[in-house]
Protein backbone atom coordinates (compact mmCIF):
# COMPACT_ATOMS: atom_id res chain seq x y z
CA UNK A 1 0.00 0.00 0.00
CA UNK A 2 1.31 2.98 -0.77
CA UNK A 3 2.52 5.62 1.95
CA UNK A 4 0.13 8.78 1.05
CA UNK A 5 2.87 11.06 2.87
CA UNK A 6 5.10 9.71 -0.38
CA UNK A 7 2.28 10.81 -2.97
CA UNK A 8 1.90 14.36 -1.19
CA UNK A 9 6.35 14.59 -1.20
CA UNK A 10 5.84 14.07 -4.98
CA UNK A 11 3.27 16.23 -5.57
CA UNK A 12 5.18 18.94 -3.87
CA UNK A 13 8.68 18.39 -5.92
CA UNK A 14 6.46 18.15 -9.34
CA UNK A 15 4.01 20.62 -9.30
CA UNK A 16 5.81 23.28 -6.63
CA UNK A 17 9.58 23.13 -6.21
CA UNK A 18 10.00 22.76 -10.29
CA UNK A 19 6.77 23.68 -11.86
CA UNK A 20 6.95 20.62 -14.37
CA UNK A 21 4.31 21.93 -17.50
CA UNK A 22 3.28 19.76 -20.41
CA UNK A 23 6.10 18.44 -22.62
CA UNK A 24 8.58 19.79 -20.15
CA UNK A 25 11.83 17.24 -19.34
CA UNK A 26 12.91 17.04 -16.01
CA UNK A 27 15.94 14.74 -14.98
CA UNK A 28 15.34 12.12 -11.71
CA UNK A 29 18.83 11.34 -10.26
CA UNK A 30 18.55 9.46 -7.53
CA UNK A 31 21.33 8.42 -5.08
CA UNK A 32 20.57 5.60 -2.33
CA UNK A 33 17.28 6.02 -2.74
CA UNK A 34 14.55 3.50 -2.58
CA UNK A 35 12.56 2.69 -5.65
CA UNK A 36 9.17 3.86 -4.24
CA UNK A 37 10.34 7.49 -4.55
CA UNK A 38 11.16 7.02 -7.87
CA UNK A 39 7.70 5.42 -9.15
CA UNK A 40 6.14 8.09 -7.26
CA UNK A 41 7.89 10.85 -9.20
CA UNK A 42 7.31 9.09 -12.30
CA UNK A 43 3.70 8.38 -12.30
CA UNK A 44 3.22 12.53 -11.10
CA UNK A 45 5.31 13.67 -13.76
CA UNK A 46 3.44 12.19 -16.11
CA UNK A 47 0.19 12.79 -14.67
CA UNK A 48 1.42 16.80 -14.89
CA UNK A 49 2.30 15.42 -19.27
CA UNK A 50 5.98 15.99 -18.92
CA UNK A 51 8.27 13.82 -20.38
CA UNK A 52 10.80 12.40 -16.90
CA UNK A 53 14.39 10.67 -17.58
CA UNK A 54 15.74 8.68 -14.82
CA UNK A 55 19.30 8.35 -13.16
CA UNK A 56 20.11 5.86 -10.24
CA UNK A 57 23.15 6.20 -8.72
CA UNK A 58 24.76 4.81 -5.55
CA UNK A 59 27.65 6.29 -3.66
CA UNK A 60 29.77 3.42 -3.04
CA UNK A 61 30.01 3.33 -6.73
CA UNK A 62 30.70 6.45 -7.00
CA UNK A 63 33.44 6.42 -4.81
CA UNK A 64 35.37 3.76 -7.04
CA UNK A 65 34.97 5.86 -10.21
CA UNK A 66 36.42 9.22 -7.80
CA UNK A 67 39.53 6.85 -6.74
CA UNK A 68 40.18 5.17 -9.73
CA UNK A 69 39.38 7.77 -12.20
CA UNK A 70 42.02 10.34 -14.00
CA UNK A 71 41.53 13.54 -15.82
CA UNK A 72 40.41 11.34 -19.01
CA UNK A 73 37.16 9.82 -16.97
CA UNK A 74 36.40 13.04 -15.44
CA UNK A 75 36.15 15.35 -18.33
CA UNK A 76 34.73 12.10 -20.27
CA UNK A 77 31.45 11.50 -17.61
CA UNK A 78 31.38 16.07 -16.98
CA UNK A 79 30.80 15.88 -21.25
CA UNK A 80 28.13 13.20 -21.26
CA UNK A 81 26.21 14.62 -18.18
CA UNK A 82 26.59 17.90 -19.87
CA UNK A 83 25.17 16.97 -23.36
CA UNK A 84 22.11 14.90 -21.14
CA UNK A 85 21.53 17.99 -18.71
CA UNK A 86 21.36 20.92 -21.50
CA UNK A 87 17.83 19.37 -22.95
CA UNK A 88 16.34 19.45 -19.69
CA UNK A 89 14.13 21.80 -18.54
CA UNK A 90 13.72 20.57 -14.98
CA UNK A 91 16.45 18.57 -12.17
CA UNK A 92 15.24 16.52 -9.23
CA UNK A 93 17.98 15.14 -7.17
CA UNK A 94 17.09 12.62 -4.38
CA UNK A 95 20.01 12.29 -2.07
CA UNK A 96 19.60 9.55 0.44
CA UNK A 97 21.99 7.97 2.70
CA UNK A 98 23.55 4.45 2.68
CA UNK A 99 26.88 5.57 4.82
CA UNK A 100 27.67 8.81 4.77
CA UNK A 101 31.24 8.62 5.70
CA UNK A 102 31.62 6.58 1.84
CA UNK A 103 33.52 9.23 1.12
CA UNK A 104 36.18 9.85 3.55
CA UNK A 105 38.68 8.38 2.24
CA UNK A 106 39.26 9.43 -1.36
CA UNK A 107 41.93 11.29 -2.01
CA UNK A 108 41.79 15.27 -1.76
CA UNK A 109 43.78 15.67 -5.48
CA UNK A 110 41.11 13.09 -6.90
CA UNK A 111 37.78 15.15 -5.23
CA UNK A 112 39.56 18.38 -6.25
CA UNK A 113 39.41 17.27 -9.68
CA UNK A 114 35.88 15.72 -9.45
CA UNK A 115 34.61 18.91 -8.54
CA UNK A 116 36.46 21.02 -10.83
CA UNK A 117 35.98 18.96 -14.02
CA UNK A 118 32.58 17.24 -13.68
CA UNK A 119 30.59 19.26 -10.45
CA UNK A 120 31.38 22.52 -11.56
CA UNK A 121 30.46 22.26 -15.27
CA UNK A 122 27.17 20.14 -15.16
CA UNK A 123 26.04 21.51 -11.90
CA UNK A 124 27.01 24.67 -10.62
CA UNK A 125 27.12 25.81 -14.62
CA UNK A 126 24.23 24.44 -16.23
CA UNK A 127 22.26 23.14 -14.35
CA UNK A 128 21.76 25.89 -11.41
CA UNK A 129 21.99 28.44 -14.23
CA UNK A 130 19.53 26.87 -16.67
CA UNK A 131 16.62 24.87 -15.11
CA UNK A 132 14.55 24.59 -12.69
CA UNK A 133 15.65 22.28 -10.17
CA UNK A 134 14.94 21.33 -6.72
CA UNK A 135 17.34 19.21 -4.23
CA UNK A 136 15.99 16.98 -1.73
CA UNK A 137 16.80 13.98 0.57
CA UNK A 138 14.68 10.82 1.57
CA UNK A 139 14.51 9.23 4.89
CA UNK A 140 16.87 5.91 5.71
CA UNK A 141 18.59 4.63 8.63
CA UNK A 142 21.35 6.27 8.62
CA UNK A 143 19.85 9.22 8.46
CA UNK A 144 17.38 8.89 11.49
CA UNK A 145 20.87 7.59 13.46
CA UNK A 146 22.92 11.31 12.12
CA UNK A 147 19.22 13.01 13.87
CA UNK A 148 19.46 10.83 16.76
CA UNK A 149 16.35 9.51 16.22
CA UNK A 150 14.29 6.26 15.48
CA UNK A 151 13.67 5.77 11.99
CA UNK A 152 9.67 6.55 12.57
CA UNK A 153 10.14 9.49 14.26
CA UNK A 154 12.79 10.51 11.98
CA UNK A 155 9.95 9.84 9.23
CA UNK A 156 7.08 11.87 10.74
CA UNK A 157 10.22 14.81 10.86
CA UNK A 158 11.13 14.62 7.40
CA UNK A 159 7.95 14.84 6.04
CA UNK A 160 6.43 17.02 8.19
CA UNK A 161 9.51 20.03 7.13
CA UNK A 162 8.94 19.17 3.53
CA UNK A 163 5.34 19.03 3.09
CA UNK A 164 3.67 20.34 6.23
CA UNK A 165 4.03 23.88 6.01
CA UNK A 166 2.07 26.40 3.84
CA UNK A 167 4.67 27.24 1.80
CA UNK A 168 2.25 30.06 0.44
CA UNK A 169 2.33 31.71 3.74
CA UNK A 170 5.72 30.91 4.48
CA UNK A 171 6.70 32.36 0.92
CA UNK A 172 4.64 35.94 1.87
CA UNK A 173 6.28 36.16 5.41
CA UNK A 174 9.78 35.79 3.56
CA UNK A 175 9.24 38.39 0.99
CA UNK A 176 9.34 41.22 3.82
CA UNK A 177 13.05 40.15 4.79
CA UNK A 178 13.89 40.00 0.81
CA UNK A 179 12.60 43.26 0.99
CA UNK A 180 14.35 44.26 4.14
CA UNK A 181 17.58 42.89 3.34
CA UNK A 182 17.31 44.93 0.01
CA UNK A 183 17.68 47.95 1.40
CA UNK A 184 20.61 46.91 3.65
CA UNK A 185 24.21 47.84 3.02
CA UNK A 186 25.97 46.73 6.62
CA UNK A 187 25.56 43.52 8.14
CA UNK A 188 26.54 42.73 11.84
CA UNK A 189 26.72 39.07 13.30
CA UNK A 190 27.51 38.96 17.17
CA UNK A 191 28.09 35.89 19.31
CA UNK A 192 29.89 33.46 20.89
CA UNK A 193 33.51 33.56 19.11
CA UNK A 194 31.69 35.64 16.05
CA UNK A 195 32.27 39.08 15.40
CA UNK A 196 31.69 39.51 11.59
CA UNK A 197 31.05 42.66 9.94
CA UNK A 198 29.91 42.74 5.66
CA UNK A 199 28.38 44.32 3.16
CA UNK A 200 25.30 43.42 1.16
CA UNK A 201 24.40 46.28 -0.88
CA UNK A 202 23.56 46.62 -4.30
CA UNK A 203 22.97 42.49 -4.18
CA UNK A 204 19.65 41.05 -4.40
CA UNK A 205 17.97 38.71 -1.38
CA UNK A 206 16.35 36.18 -2.53
CA UNK A 207 13.42 33.97 -1.34
CA UNK A 208 13.69 30.01 -1.17
CA UNK A 209 10.42 28.64 -0.56
CA UNK A 210 10.54 25.50 -1.85
CA UNK A 211 11.63 26.24 -5.48
CA UNK A 212 15.26 24.78 -5.24
CA UNK A 213 15.54 22.97 -2.03
CA UNK A 214 12.65 20.65 -0.03
CA UNK A 215 12.55 21.19 2.83
CA UNK A 216 13.37 24.78 2.15
CA UNK A 217 12.89 28.18 4.19
CA UNK A 218 16.03 30.76 3.61
CA UNK A 219 16.33 34.15 2.21
CA UNK A 220 20.03 34.34 0.59
CA UNK A 221 22.35 37.09 -0.71
CA UNK A 222 25.94 37.50 -0.91
CA UNK A 223 28.39 39.68 0.76
CA UNK A 224 30.12 42.36 -1.08
CA UNK A 225 33.42 40.15 -2.18
CA UNK A 226 36.18 42.10 -0.48
CA UNK A 227 33.69 43.67 2.03
CA UNK A 228 33.70 40.60 4.82
CA UNK A 229 35.91 41.67 8.07
CA UNK A 230 36.36 39.46 11.50
CA UNK A 231 35.83 36.07 12.70
CA UNK A 232 33.06 33.52 12.42
CA UNK A 233 32.63 30.14 14.88
CA UNK A 234 30.24 27.76 13.41
CA UNK A 235 28.32 25.71 16.11
CA UNK A 236 27.15 23.10 13.46
CA UNK A 237 28.87 20.23 12.48
CA UNK A 238 29.47 19.85 8.74
CA UNK A 239 30.88 16.76 6.62
CA UNK A 240 32.79 17.93 3.34
CA UNK A 241 33.90 15.07 0.77
CA UNK A 242 33.25 12.80 3.50
CA UNK A 243 34.74 14.06 6.58
CA UNK A 244 32.83 15.82 9.28
CA UNK A 245 34.11 19.41 10.66
CA UNK A 246 34.02 20.47 13.94
CA UNK A 247 34.50 23.45 15.32
CA UNK A 248 35.33 25.44 12.16
CA UNK A 249 36.65 28.99 12.98
CA UNK A 250 37.87 31.46 9.91
CA UNK A 251 39.26 34.75 10.04
CA UNK A 252 38.25 37.16 7.15
CA UNK A 253 40.28 40.16 6.12
CA UNK A 254 38.95 42.51 3.11
CA UNK A 255 37.16 39.35 1.87
CA UNK A 256 39.19 36.69 2.16
CA UNK A 257 40.31 33.64 4.92
CA UNK A 258 43.32 34.20 6.35
CA UNK A 259 43.14 31.69 8.86
CA UNK A 260 41.00 28.74 8.71
CA UNK A 261 40.71 25.70 12.07
CA UNK A 262 39.11 23.07 13.17
CA UNK A 263 39.21 19.79 14.51
CA UNK A 264 41.45 18.79 11.64
CA UNK A 265 42.96 21.96 10.24
CA UNK A 266 45.49 20.81 7.57
CA UNK A 267 42.30 18.78 5.96
CA UNK A 268 39.63 22.16 5.82
CA UNK A 269 43.00 24.22 4.37
CA UNK A 270 43.10 21.61 1.88
CA UNK A 271 39.92 22.61 0.92
CA UNK A 272 40.23 26.30 0.80
CA UNK A 273 43.20 25.92 -1.28
CA UNK A 274 41.25 24.20 -3.70
CA UNK A 275 41.12 27.28 -6.03
CA UNK A 276 41.41 31.43 -5.47
CA UNK A 277 37.72 31.74 -4.80
CA UNK A 278 37.36 28.67 -2.06
CA UNK A 279 38.79 31.56 0.40
CA UNK A 280 36.13 34.14 -0.67
CA UNK A 281 32.39 33.85 0.37
CA UNK A 282 29.77 33.28 -2.41
CA UNK A 283 26.64 33.35 0.05
CA UNK A 284 25.16 34.60 2.88
CA UNK A 285 21.43 33.36 3.76
CA UNK A 286 19.46 33.52 6.74
CA UNK A 287 17.01 30.59 7.92
CA UNK A 288 13.71 30.62 9.29
CA UNK A 289 12.16 26.96 9.14
CA UNK A 290 9.41 26.95 12.12
CA UNK A 291 10.01 23.36 12.03
CA UNK A 292 13.51 22.49 11.91
CA UNK A 293 15.39 23.39 15.35
CA UNK A 294 18.99 21.67 15.71
CA UNK A 295 21.70 20.08 13.58
CA UNK A 296 21.81 17.00 11.95
CA UNK A 297 25.05 17.49 9.92
CA UNK A 298 23.22 17.28 7.02
CA UNK A 299 23.40 20.72 5.10
CA UNK A 300 19.82 20.75 3.36
CA UNK A 301 18.29 20.41 6.88
CA UNK A 302 21.06 22.63 8.65
CA UNK A 303 21.20 25.76 6.89
CA UNK A 304 17.14 25.71 7.20
CA UNK A 305 17.14 26.26 10.95
CA UNK A 306 14.69 28.67 12.31
CA UNK A 307 17.02 31.67 14.10
CA UNK A 308 20.63 30.65 12.09
CA UNK A 309 22.74 31.54 9.34
CA UNK A 310 24.71 30.16 6.48
CA UNK A 311 27.85 32.13 5.52
CA UNK A 312 29.38 30.01 2.50
CA UNK A 313 32.84 29.70 1.19
CA UNK A 314 32.96 29.75 -2.17
CA UNK A 315 31.12 29.71 -5.42
CA UNK A 316 27.96 32.34 -5.73
CA UNK A 317 24.74 31.62 -7.11
CA UNK A 318 24.34 33.70 -10.63
CA UNK A 319 21.27 35.24 -9.39
CA UNK A 320 22.87 36.90 -6.73
CA UNK A 321 26.32 37.73 -8.96
CA UNK A 322 29.08 38.88 -6.28
CA UNK A 323 31.82 38.28 -8.81
CA UNK A 324 33.67 34.92 -6.97
CA UNK A 325 33.47 31.98 -8.96
CA UNK A 326 35.10 28.39 -7.38
CA UNK A 327 34.82 24.77 -7.61
CA UNK A 328 33.71 25.22 -3.85
CA UNK A 329 30.55 25.99 -2.52
CA UNK A 330 30.47 24.98 1.57
CA UNK A 331 27.35 25.70 3.81
CA UNK A 332 28.48 26.71 7.17
CA UNK A 333 25.61 26.90 9.69
CA UNK A 334 25.72 29.47 12.67
CA UNK A 335 22.70 29.07 15.06
CA UNK A 336 21.88 32.03 17.07
CA UNK A 337 19.12 30.42 19.24
CA UNK A 338 19.56 30.31 23.18
CA UNK A 339 19.98 26.58 23.23
CA UNK A 340 22.83 27.22 20.62
CA UNK A 341 24.53 30.46 22.60
CA UNK A 342 22.30 33.17 21.20
CA UNK A 343 23.66 35.90 19.27
CA UNK A 344 22.26 38.68 17.74
CA UNK A 345 22.43 40.11 14.13
CA UNK A 346 22.01 43.94 12.39
CA UNK A 347 21.22 45.22 9.50
CA UNK A 348 22.77 49.11 9.23
CA UNK A 349 23.33 49.41 13.10
CA UNK A 350 19.75 47.98 13.51
CA UNK A 351 19.40 44.99 16.04
CA UNK A 352 17.03 42.84 13.87
CA UNK A 353 17.11 39.60 15.41
CA UNK A 354 18.58 38.31 18.89
CA UNK A 355 18.89 34.78 20.16
CA UNK A 356 17.32 33.28 17.13
CA UNK A 357 13.92 35.42 17.18
CA UNK A 358 13.19 38.96 15.57
CA UNK A 359 12.56 41.76 17.20
CA UNK A 360 12.30 44.27 14.43
CA UNK A 361 7.73 44.56 14.09
CA UNK A 362 7.73 44.34 10.33
CA UNK A 363 10.23 40.65 10.49
CA UNK A 364 8.65 39.48 13.77
CA UNK A 365 5.86 37.36 11.11
CA UNK A 366 9.08 35.30 10.60
CA UNK A 367 9.21 33.93 13.97
CA UNK A 368 8.16 30.36 14.97
CA UNK A 369 4.53 31.15 16.53
CA UNK A 370 3.61 33.05 13.40
CA UNK A 371 4.66 30.23 10.87
CA UNK A 372 3.69 27.07 12.01
CA UNK A 373 0.46 26.08 10.32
Amino acid sequence: MEDPRLQKFAEVLINHSVKLQKGEKVLIEMFDAPQEVGLALIKEAFKAEGIPLLEIKNQRMQRSLYINGGEEFFKTAADCELHRMKQMDCYIGIRGIANDKELVDVPGDKMSMFEKLWLLPVHFEERVNNTRWVVTRYPSLSYAQKAKMSSEAFEDFFFNACTGLDWEKASAAMDKLAAYMDKTDRVRLLGEGTDLTFSIKGLPAIKCAGQFNIPDGEVFTAPVKDSVNGVISYNAASSYRGFTFENIRLTFKDGKITDAKANDTKRINEVFDSDEGARYVGEFAVGVHPGIDKPMDDILFDEKIGGSIHFTPGNCYHECDNGNKSAIHWDLVLIQTLEYGGGEMYFDDILVRKDGRWVVEELKGLNKENLLV
